[in-house]
C-alpha cells in the first residue's frame, strides 16, 4: 500500500487518505458525515447542518484579511461505488485499496472516489491550515450529488452567506468551468409474464464484459460501448433466427455510469445450441470490429446454464427487446454554439428483471432545457408503444455561463501568473451543483475547478498526482487575492 500521506500537499493527502476509507456510497454517506463534523467540532469551528444532510463549516478571516469578501468552497461527499465483477470488494465497509504508478494513483478494481474526495479533502486541509491567507470562508459539503443532486436541491438560504463561491468538483487541470448541463432521469416499468419452460431446451449464460464504461457525462463523447445496447443487440438478431427464450437479464447498476458489463439468461432447443453459439461469435465479432479503437477488451463469454424453470413468453420477450433495442443511447447532438461540446445525449443506463416486471434506467442530459424534455418525451413514447410505464424525476437545471464573471476574471489571470498559460474557459456536458445552488441563490458568483481525474464512475477511475498540489495552491491563491 503506498504512502500518500507523503505526498504534497501533505494536509490535503492525509483527508483523503482518511476518506478512502470511509464507507460513502450516495445516499449512504452516514460515517463521512461523522468524519466532517467530529473533524469541525475538534477545531471548534462552527458548523451548520440541514435535515437533508449537508453541512457547512465556516472559519474566520485570517489576520488582515476581514475586509475579504466571503468565499464559498464545494464539493459532494459521496462517490460513485462501481467495481469490476471479478473483485471481492464491499463499499459498505472494505476501504478503497490503492496505487500508484509514476505520477497516478488508481484504485484497485473499483471506483477510486477521487470524484469528490480530493475536493473533500482540499476543503478539510485549507479548514484546519492556520497559516493560510484568506477572508472569511464557508465550506460546503453536500450529498447524493451521484444520485439526484439531492443535497443541493434540499439546500435553504440561510445555509450560506457568500456571494463567490468555486465549486471543486471539475476533473480537468487548466480548464475553468463556467457552465454545465441540465438532467432528468426516466424509469420505464415494462409489465411482463413468464411461462414454465419445455423439457427439450436447455440454457446459456451470455455476459457482455470488458467494455471501458465510464461518467455518461463526461466521457460520453468518445462514444464507448454500452453493454446493455450490445447484449440487446445481440438478442434482438439471434431471435430473428432462432427460437430462444429470456430467462433473466441485468446490466447497469449506476444512473450516471455507462454500463460496462451486462448478462442474460436465454433457453434455447437443446439441438440449436451449437448453432446459436456460433451465431452469437459471429455477432462478438461484428462489433469488436465496430468498437474496438475505444473499447479493445470487449468480449462476450458463453456458458451453459440448466438451472432455468421458467422464461418469458413470446410477447413478453420480443416487447423487452424491442424496447431495449429500440431506446436511444450516447449522442443526440452536439452544440451549434460552442465547438466540440455535446449539446443532448442519454445513457441507457440500467436494466432488471424483478417479478413480473422489467425495470428500465435512462439518465438524459442537455445544456437546452427544450431539447432535454423533447429527448425524455421520445423515450416516453417509445416506452408507450412498448406497454410500458414511465416516471421521470424533476429535471436538475443547468448552468448558464457567465462570461463577464469577476471571479472568472480575476481566475484567468491567477492561473497565467502561476503557469504561465491561458487556462481553458469551457462548459461541460456533466452535470453540476453550481446550477442548482445558482438558482437558490441568485446573483452567485461561481467557478468550478480541480485537479486532473480520468475515467471518473468507472473502475478506471484515476487521479494525476502533481495536478493536485497545482490545484490546490490555485485555490488558495485565489482565496487570497480575491476582493
Amino acid at each position: 500500500m503506498p504512502n500518500i500521506t507523503e505526498l504534497e500537499p501533505k494536509l490535503l493527502w492525509k483527508h483523503f487518505n482518511e476518506i478512502r476509507k470511509i464507507p460513502r456510497c450516495s445516499k449512504h454517506e452516514e460515517k463521512i458525515r461523522e468524519y466532517i463534523l467530529s473533524f469541525g467540532k475538534k477545531y471548534d469551528l462552527p458548523i451548520k447542518t440541514d435535515n437533508a444532510g449537508n453541512i457547512v463549516i465556516t472559519k474566520q478571516a485570517s489576520p488582515g484579511y476581514h475586509n475579504k469578501p466571503i468565499v464559498i468552497l464545494q464539493g459532494h461527499m459521496d462517490m460513485v461505488c462501481a467495481k469490476n465483477s471479478d473483485i471481492d470488494h464491499d463499499f459498505s465497509r472494505d476501504p478503497i485499496q490503492i496505487q500508484i504508478t509514476g505520477d497516478t494513483l488508481t484504485a484497485q478494481g473499483t471506483t477510486l472516489g477521487a470524484d469528490n474526495g480530493i475536493g473533500i479533502a482540499a476543503g478539510l486541509a485549507i479548514l484546519e491550515d492556520t497559516a493560510l491567507k484568506h477572508g472569511p470562508l464557508e465550506v460546503l459539503f453536500t450529498v447524493d450529488e451521484e444520485t439526484g443532486l439531492t443535497g443541493a436541491f434540499a439546500l435553504k438560504s440561510d445555509m450560506l452567506s457568500g456571494h463567490f463561491m468555486l465549486n471543486l468538483d471539475s476533473e480537468d487541470f487548466g480548464v475553468i468551468t463556467v457552465g454545465c448541463a441540465g438532467g432528468g432521469d426516466s424509469q420505464i416499468t415494462l409489465p411482463i409474464s413468464q411461462e414454465t419452460l419445455e423439457k427439450n431446451m436447455t440454457g446459456l449464460k451470455i455476459r457482455v464484459t470488458g467494455l471501458r464504461g465510464g461518467h455518461s457525462g463526461v466521457d460520453i463523447h468518445e462514444q464507448r460501448g454500452n453493454a446493455i445496447k450490445i447484449l440487446a443487440r445481440i438478442l434482438w438478431i439471434t431471435t430473428t433466427k432462432f427460437s430462444i427464450k429470456i430467462s433473466h437479464i441485468q446490466g447497469g447498476d449506476k444512473h450516471n455510469a455507462i454500463p460496462r458489463e451486462s448478462m442474460a439468461l436465454i433457453s434455447l432447443p437443446i439441438n440449436k445450441k451449437d448453432d446459436v453459439i456460433n451465431f452469437i461469435r459471429e455477432q462478438e465479432k461484428n462489433i469488436h470490429n465496430e468498437i474496438f479503437a475505444i473499447d479493445p477488451k470487449f468480449k462476450i463469454e458463453i456458458t451453459e446454464n440448466t438451472d432455468m424453470e421458467k422464461a418469458l413468453t413470446n410477447d413478453s420477450h420480443h416487447h423487452l427487446l424491442n424496447l431495449l433495442h429500440g431506446l436511444p443511447h450516447g449522442i443526440q447532438k452536439m452544440s451549434y454554439d460552442i465547438p466540440d461540446l455535446v449539446e443532448t445525449s442519454t445513457n441507457l443506463a440500467t436494466v432488471s428483471l424483478k417479478g413480473d416486471s422489467a425495470n428500465i434506467g435512462l439518465s438524459s442530459r442537455s445544456s437546452i432545457s427544450s431539447a432535454l424534455q423533447n429527448l425524455r418525451d421520445q423515450i416516453h413514447a417509445l416506452a408507450t408503444l412498448a406497454g410500458a410505464s414511465v416516471t421521470e424525476e424533476t429535471p436538475y437545471p443547468g448552468w448558464k455561463p457567465d462570461l463577464n464573471s469577476p471571479l472568472l476574471k480575476l481566475s484567468k489571470t491567477i492561473f497565467k501568473e502561476m503557469f504561465s498559460k491561458v487556462p481553458k474557459v469551457e462548459a461541460i456536458h456533466a452535470g453540476l451543483e453550481c446550477g442548482i445552488i445558482g438558482e437558490k441563490f441568485p446573483g452567485m458568483d461561481m467557478i468550478s475547478i480541480g485537479p486532473t481525474i480520468k475515467y471518473p464512475h468507472s473502475p478506471e477511475e484515476q487521479v494525476h498526482i502533481k495536478t493536485v498540489e497545482k490545484f490546490y495552491h490555485y485555490v488558495l491563491t485565489i482565496l487570497e487575492k480575491i476582493s
